[in-house]
């Protein structure tokens, strides 16, 4: 495997001038920011109307990496007003946020075109990097190409590449628990090849996939078999199973659920402590905690939201936001849970549309927990991706399908 050629140094540009952003501040706050949600929690987080009571996750909603990551993409947009201006894929998995940008003409690139499109492009256009970072391929054409780059990458996100790109110089192999086809994933994964690309990387997602690992590290096995289980795009270039499972070090796409992250560590540490002995097993396997702060948080608020009395969960957010999945996840295991996108897939107190996460897929569910004429108490929290005027929007969606109006909510917090 030869070392691929280094990158140009891409030709950042800061957009944060202090009169931008005073500007983007006033828009940002006119289109997310939610008066009623800021005062419900400062209300403890409760709002009683009636028989209907709403209680609110404490931590919830943008996180300062999403907010900084908006906050660039709309400096971007106004520095930047007479030249064209792009986005890799989405800057956050939100369908609000991303239609905003598109409004403003900002050109969301899909995926699936990333590098026919940046090879079209001049050193007069502008690319955004979206939270999650973007590939160093994709990178190094962008610099090819001469682009202007406004990087909104997460700070988390690059602390666990540094990680990654220490694993790949001592020679430890990344096993990186994540979604292989995740944006911030296949970011992390081109920086576990190394800064010669020398380096190597397997992608893991369940604990059955951890487990069929664990096996193979401790007994060997069909390395044939072993890459069909972990197709491309799943590890590394030339990865071998017999060679490069001897030496791990353990990372995670920053947004999964800590304690099935947790649980990867450990199976992983004790594999390698039962094939190579209590001395050696220390000196082959290192880890590193990368989940996110703010991800962590909106875990614990969601365990400390689920020990009140609750009759239904609603779980608001992009059906693509993993820190979102991880939060419906962990609604599910104690009362109904739904996974919806905006309040308006609140059809009525029977008839919910959400995502199912075993199906994949959106659907409509009949539930008559918000139809009960007693008491009912609801549940809300989201991801780091979600905005609070969606939160407000629900909140109210709720009061009024049970027969209370915004003006009765809004005398209600006064």
């Amino acid at each position: 495997m030869s070392a691929p050629a280094p990158a140009p140094a891409a030709r950042r540009v800061n957009v944060r001038t202090p009169e931008v952003m005073e500007r983007v501040q006033a828009e940002v706050e006119t289109h997310y920011r939610s008066h009623i949600v800021e005062k419900i929690r400062a209300r403890g987080s409760v709002l009683s109307v009636g028989n209907t009571t709403v209680r609110l996750a404490r931590d919830f909603g943008f996180c300062y990496g999403v907010e900084r990551a908006i906050d660039l993409a709309y400096a971007a947009r106004k520095v930047f007003a007479d030249r064209r201006v792009y986005l890799l894929g989405e800057i956050i998995h939100n369908q609000e946020v991303n239609r905003q940008l598109t409004e403003m003409g900002v050109v969301s690139i899909p995926n699936v075109d990333h590098e026919a499109m940046v090879a079209t492009m001049t050193n007069e256009d502008v690319v955004i990097v979206p939270a999650f970072g973007a590939e160093t391929r994709l990178m190094k054409l962008i610099g090819d190409r001469g682009c202007m780059v406004v990087d909104t990458t997460c700070g988390d996100v690059m602390s666990v590449w540094k990680r990654v790109r220490q694993y790949a110089k001592t020679g430890f192999t990344s096993i990186i628990h994540g979604k292989a086809s995740h944006e911030e994933t296949r970011a992390t994964s081109s920086r576990a090849m190394g800064d010669d690309g020398m380096g190597n990387y397997l992608v893991v997602l369940t604990l059955a996939d951890v487990d069929y690992v664990c096996d193979y590290i401790r007994h060997d096995g069909d390395r044939e078999a072993f890459l069909k289980r972990f197709p491309a795009g799943a590890h590394s270039d030339g990865f071998d199973p017999d060679l490069h499972l001897t030496r791990i070090g353990v990372a995670n796409q920053t947004t999964m659920l800590k304690s099935e992250t947790e649980e990867v560590q450990r199976r992983l540490r004790q594999a390698v402590l039962d094939r190579h002995g209590p001395e050696a097993g220390v000196t082959n396997f290192q880890v590193f905690d990368t989940i996110c702060g703010a991800t962590q948080e909106r875990q614990d608020s969601l365990f400390g939201l689920l020990q009140q009395p609750l009759d239904v969960l609603l779980v608001v957010g992009g059906y693509n936001s993993s820190n979102t999945t991880h939060l419906v996840e962990i609604g599910e295991q104690q009362l109904p849970t739904f996974f919806i996108r905006t309040a308006d897939c609140l059809k009525s107190l029977e008839q919910i549309v959400h995502f199912d996460l075993h199906l994949k897929a959106e659907k409509e569910s009949y539930s008559t927990k918000l139809a009960n004429d007693g008491p009912v108490t609801l549940g809300i929290t989201a991801g780091a991706s979600c905005p609070n005027n969606l939160i407000e929007d629900t909140v109210l969606r709720v009061f009024k399908l049970r027969g209370v109006d915004e003006a009765a909510v809004q005398a209600a917090l006064n």
